[in-house]
């Protein structure tokens, strides 16, 4: 079978020899399956015995309906030895009731059982499960592959390229540490090639091992309606299908904006109650990111509307129906602007809250990443720059805040300005 590389693989190694379960949660077709699978495998080449290795699938009913029926029993028919580890791989965890409670007591019951598990919606899964295995769950986040993980599918060499700068540029955002600017880049095209057809597709697994433009296109749709149909329709009881994939059709054409919820309702013959769940659902669901606006002045700052964003480009490129090539495309700002925010998300959803800052005076910066110690700007500019340029809007935020550093991602260009003591440095979209 064909693996393609994932980096929570190795994240996930570190804890599995501890007792507290993991969960992987993500969107569907994102490669949970696939990724228990090989932690199967690798859990094998470490020595564990293939007996004691025990994978159940939860949408097969009858395995399901026992394991609900009786857990405990049903878990003890695997321990042929007591004294030995065992390993319990669950997929599709979020299909039975009280996964929570169940989970709590087998951990509880079972010393010498590791369980791993997966969910597709963030909305059940964690719900359920937080309120009884507080200090007994680990949990990570499988989302679709991101840039370095494509094009590490693609292009070993230039992946290693890109992971050089990268984590040059990664230092500087996250650390402050000094970042040199190249005089020439013999790379960047190249990469940006790579990154264009990333944009198109986006990073779902079997999109990704897909040649063929035409099969992209019905894997996208597939995934799509299948998340219609077991997540929206069977798992979540949503049945009025129409009304949602409008919503989300309308979402698609407004990503790097802010929303109203109001002409949301009135666009989708809806209500603000109904579209306030609908989005959430979507966002619990993996589908959408909304971002909430940064504000310490709440005089001048706008705090209300936030601004939508897709988890994956090529999903949001099917429920647009557009997957013309970026030179053709009024969008490619946005497009931009959206893979900005998902690479921001993994590289520092851990240490950073990520905003947009909007004040009345409609100045605006696409993204604030701040914690208690640190405020840091961050604009994109997808264009041909020739020189630093710096809009009023940035150059407002950093006479207001005061950043130590700010960062410009460009189409290709790198830079450096100085502004009183903030450092801003321009850098091209492909080392984010």
């Amino acid at each position: 079978m064909e693996y393609l590389e994932r980096i929570l693989l190795d994240e996930i190694k570190k804890w599995v020899g501890r007792r507290e379960i993991i969960l992987i949660k993500g969107p569907r077709q994102s490669g949970k399956t696939t990724l228990l699978e090989i932690l199967g495998e690798w859990l094998e080449k470490k020595g564990v015995k293939k007996e004691n290795i025990i994978y159940l699938n939860f949408e097969d009913r009858e395995i399901l309906e026992k394991f609900t029926t009786d857990s405990k029993r049903f878990t003890t028919s695997f321990i042929a030895d007591k004294s030995e580890r065992y390993f319990v791989l669950i997929d599709e965890a979020h299909y039975c009731k009280d996964i929570g409670q169940k989970l709590k007591l087998l951990y509880d019951s079972f010393k010498n059982v590791k369980f791993i598990i997966t969910g597709s919606s963030s909305l059940e899964i964690t719900s359920e499960t937080a309120r009884f295995l507080v200090g007994r769950l680990f949990s990570f986040e499988l989302m679709p592959l991101n840039f370095y993980e494509f094009l590490n599918s693609r292009d070993k060499r230039l992946a290693r390229v890109f992971l050089e700068k990268h984590k040059q540029v990664r230092e500087f955002i996250f650390e402050g540490k000094d970042l040199e600017i190249p005089s020439t880049d013999i790379f960047s095209g190249d990469l940006l090639g790579y990154w264009e057809d990333f944009m198109m597709f986006g990073g779902y697994p079997e999109v990704v091992k897909t040649e063929r433009e035409e099969e992209k296109r019905i894997i996208l749709k597939n995934i799509f309606d299948t998340y219609i149909e077991r997540d929206i329709v069977s798992f979540l009881q949503i049945t009025d299908t129409i009304k949602f994939r409008k919503l989300t059709t309308l979402l698609s054409s407004q990503i790097g904006h802010l929303i109203s919820y109001e002409k949301l309702a009135t666009s989708s013959q809806s209500y603000f109650k109904e579209i306030t769940k609908l989005l959430d659902i979507l966002q619990q669901t993996y589908v959408i990111k909304l971002l909430r606006p940064f504000h310490r002045n709440l005089v001048t700052e706008l705090r209300k509307n936030p601004k939508v964003y897709f988890v994956d480009p090529g999903l949001r490129n099917y429920a647009v129906n557009n997957f013309n090539t970026l030179d053709l495309r009024e969008d490619r700002g946005e497009l931009a602007e959206n893979f900005v925010l998902n690479e921001l998300n993994f590289l520092a959803a851990d240490r950073f809250f990520i905003n947009v800052w909007r004040t009345t005076a409609k100045a605006e910066v696409d993204f604030v990443l701040n914690n208690t110690n640190e405020t840091i700007p961050l604009e994109v500019k997808f264009e041909e720059l020739k020189k630093e340029r710096i809009g009023k809007s940035l150059l407002s935020f950093i006479n207001n805040y005061h950043p130590e550093r700010a960062i410009i991602v460009t189409k290709n260009f790198w830079g450096e300005r100085r502004i009183g003591d903030t450092v801003i440095k321009f850098i091209p979209i492909v080392y984010l």
